[in-house]
């Protein structure tokens, strides 16, 4: 998209603020230089690749990029022959580490955030570079003994020597006969070499080469001509030890130039994962949501292009949370071009701005700031003639600048793409200025061009009012406080409010009514209805608020009442059953009684007969069954579909619907998904989605999976799958109570099985299996009851 429009919406500045949440300096690079995409299936791999950035850091808030560096030039110079210092090769070294780190956790995690996984598989371990650079420096940067046996010879006889020279020199310092010749007894180094200092008037009493003497004359730092040789060693030495290094490094270096590609290639996949982190993490910062990207469609009627654009709650990203007032923006499909007219710094251009920047956002794989639900379409391209900053309250561009860009826009869009136009027509003749606003709308509306604009000509708003394809909006203004609003109502075009205006700040009343004779009768005539318009607008939809706020108390009442029933049906069931209880175990006793009798028949007078008759009456006394409850099944008061979210009575959770069958539906509750019958399903918000295709496929009776499960013998993998399925399908078969078998051994499979179900939804409560039921071999499960 052309720099120039990207400029004007403010993207540049979007960008500057994602970039403080990357890592390093690659990743960085790569927000600044993030550009729009046209490609829908680019921008939906975009915005997936944010969610899924938000999803693993809210999972693994410890997940980092720390350590990686763009070692990419020090890839390039090593390829060059250039030899890298330790720091420069352990820069390298932290890089890699950091690039395998994120390789292997998020791979571990494929499934779930299957976008990253993609792209950490270009990142490259070589494991080789590291391993070897570990091996030769440690964490302080230098090069250790260990690197080579060379250079481990040579710093162990550097020490020796090193030793035997100080050992000389503090025998010649510390011998009696020396002190009336030294200044002070001392060893220190001139020039890389050990020395004392001597008198400069005893010079000669203790051969030896002078280095240096002090700023006074008085000292001379003299190498005694024993110590020369041992000196000479010890700096041969040190030269030796230096070459060494050197050539370590200069191997280091090779190895890192051989692996040169696969070390540029990791630190791009590294920027890439950057960038997704810093996405998520602005997408913390502004509360921003996905928005959902709705592809061109045919409209049946009109020369509507089928672009699409719902944004709830909308915010500008670069005003102040706390003081922006959200705005709704939307197309339907009869109107693709909108007219905003209202007061000067009442908001049309913020409205504009807010549009485009959001639009923009949205195609560069960012959150935006506005609430769930929002909707945008993919636009080949965002055109904007706003004026510059200073003319966000009001455009300071002169007609011929606006018309400059508006012919070079003219020249570019088409279709697929977005146009937004400030103060279309202004800054020459008002009467010119508004023919001109008119012809360029009836132009744009032929060519099916998706406009917004901002004008305060009222000849648009009668345009708008009776062109087909068109629709007014205006920003608010409040006449008690004399401020605007900054909301944005669309159906509705804006008023003047100039003699209101005028009146609220005390212009004298015969001024006000000189001024409004001066007007033509059809102007205030227009005015008036306006007014009654709004008025009606406005009781409109504080009706509709209250229709919708009373549904929304019946339906709460209506679950209220639901429960409450359902909790008469329980108590109710509690306590016949209980009596039930009660009686059969009086009976039991009786028969107890009744058997202990027949046993002694024959030492009493009591004759069978007796006993008969007693059994009989017994059996007479035999209580009824209770009555199981019955859960009334209410039919959903409207026909679900797919990204419904429901409320699952049996689980008393929420979820959303992923499938729908015959008369049972798959239901996404957490991270598992359950089956159950639609009856059972209160539906508690619409899916977001433009348009949902339902899917109805035919499902058999779900049978018993038996009464227990046996793991024994298989891997954590095969489990959780296994473990899974297995519970759901006892769940729809009715099961109270099931036995999952993973035997004693090491514990590993036991602990898997008791995690996993702890946290299933489908499960009440988990223990140990008794002493007969296999004890810790096995783990009893009692499902939640339908």
């Amino acid at each position: 998209m052309n720099p120039k429009y990207l400029q004007t919406l403010e993207l540049p500045k979007i960008l500057e603020r994602l970039a403080k949440h990357t890592s390093f300096s690659a990743g960085r690079e790569m927000a600044l230089s993030l550009q729009p995409s046209p490609d829908f299936d680019e921008v939906a791999r975009r915005q997936g690749e944010t969610s899924e950035a938000k999803a693993l850091l809210n999972a693994r808030a410890d997940l980092s990029l720390g350590g990686a560096r763009d070692v990419r030039p020090l890839a390039d110079r090593a390829e060059h022959g250039v030899i890298l210092v330790p720091g420069e090769l352990l820069d390298v070294r932290d890089t890699l580490i950091s690039g395998r780190t994120l390789r292997r956790v998020i791979t571990r995690l494929r499934n779930q955030f299957p976008l990253l996984a993609s792209t950490t598989g270009r990142i490259e371990e070589c494991s080789n570079v590291i391993a070897e650079i570990a091996r030769c420096i440690n964490d302080r940067a230098e090069v250790v003994d260990g690197a080579s046996q060379n250079l481990a010879r040579i710093r162990r006889e550097m020490r020796e020597a090193h030793q035997r020279l100080l050992a000389k020199l503090e025998r010649i310092v510390s011998s009696p006969s020396n002190a009336p010749f030294l200044q002070e007894a001392f060893v220190t180094q001139r020039s890389g070499r050990y020395v004392i200092p001597l008198k400069a008037g005893f010079k000669g009493r203790i051969p030896g080469i002078v280095h240096d003497q002090s700023a006074s004359g008085a000292t001379l730092f003299i190498e005694p001509l024993s110590t020369v040789e041992v000196n000479n060693r010890w700096r041969e030495l040190q030269l030796e030890e230096e070459r060494e290094v050197q050539r370590i490094l200069a191997g280091l270096s090779n190895l890192v130039a051989e692996e040169g590609e696969f070390i540029k290639r990791t630190v791009e996949a590294l920027a890439e994962l950057d960038l997704a982190f810093a996405k998520a993490k602005y997408a913390e910062e502004i509360a921003g949501v996905e928005p959902k990207l709705v592809a061109f469609r045919k409209v049946a009627e009109g020369l509507h292009p089928g672009s699409s654009i719902q944004l709830i709650k909308a915010r500008h990203p670069l005003l102040d949370p706390a003081k922006v007032v959200p705005i709704d923006i939307h197309l339907r499909d009869d109107y693709f071009i909108l007219v905003i007219t209202g007061p000067n710094t009442g908001g049309k251009t913020v409205s504009l701005k807010t549009l485009g920047v959001l639009s923009l956002m949205a195609q560069c794989g960012l959150a935006i700031p506005a609430a769930q639900g929002s909707a945008l379409s993919v636009f080949s391209n965002i055109y904007a003639d706003i004026g510059d900053e200073q003319s966000i309250e009001q455009s300071l561009s002169t007609f011929s600048a606006h018309i400059t860009n508006v012919i070079n826009i003219l020249g570019q869009a088409e279709e697929r793409s977005l146009v937004l136009l400030d103060d279309l027509g202004a800054g020459t003749d008002p009467s010119e200025g508004s023919a001109i606003a008119r012809a360029l709308l009836s132009h744009l509306l032929r060519r099916r061009i998706t406009t917004f604009i901002a004008t305060h000509y009222p000849e648009l708003k009668v345009y708008a009012h009776t062109t087909p394809g068109v629709e007014n909006a205006c920003v608010e203004f409040d006449l008690e406080t004399l401020s605007p609003t900054y909301e944005l109502s669309i159906g509705l075009p804006g008023r003047s409010n100039a003699f209101a205006i005028a009146r609220r700040l005390g212009l004298w009343p015969e001024i006000v009514s000189e001024a409004e004779s001066l007007v033509s009768p059809e102007s205030l005539e227009a005015e008036s209805l306006l007014a009654e318009i709004k008025q009606a607008h406005q009781e409109a939809l504080a009706s509709q608020e209250a229709a919708e706020a009373a549904r929304y108390h019946a339906e709460d009442l209506e679950r209220e009442l639901r429960q409450e029933l359902a909790d008469i049906e329980k108590t109710r069931h509690e306590i016949l059953s209980a009596a039930r209880e009660e009686a059969q175990q009086k009976l039991e006793e009786v028969r107890a009684e009744l058997r202990t009798i027949r046993a002694g028949l024959g030492m009493t007078a009591v004759t069978q007969e007796w006993v008969a008759e007693a059994e009989d009456r017994l059996a007479s006394l035999e209580p009824e069954p209770v009555e199981p409850i019955v859960q009334r099944r209410f039919k959903p008061k409207e026909t679900l579909s797919l990204g419904d979210t429901v409320w699952v009575a049996g689980l008393g959770a929420s979820g959303e619907i992923t499938e729908l069958l015959d008369d049972e539906a798959e239901v996404q509750v957490g991270p598992f998904r359950i089956r159950a019958k639609v009856g059972d399903l209160e539906l508690r918000q619409r899916a977001a989605q433009p348009e949902v295709r339902e899917r109805l496929v035919s499902v058999s009776e779900v049978c018993s999976p038996g009464l227990e499960l046996n793991l024994r013998g298989q891997t954590v993998e095969e489990v959780m799958p296994r473990l899974d399925k297995y519970l759901n399908d006892a769940y729809l078969a009715g099961l109270h109570q099931v036995r999952i078998i993973h035997g004693k051994g090491t514990g590993a499979l036991r602990r898997v099985v008791r995690d996993s179900v702890a946290n299933h939804p489908l499960v009440a409560s988990y223990r140990s299996g008794d002493e007969h039921e296999g004890g810790e071999g096995a783990t009893v499960v009692k499902l939640v009851s339908r």
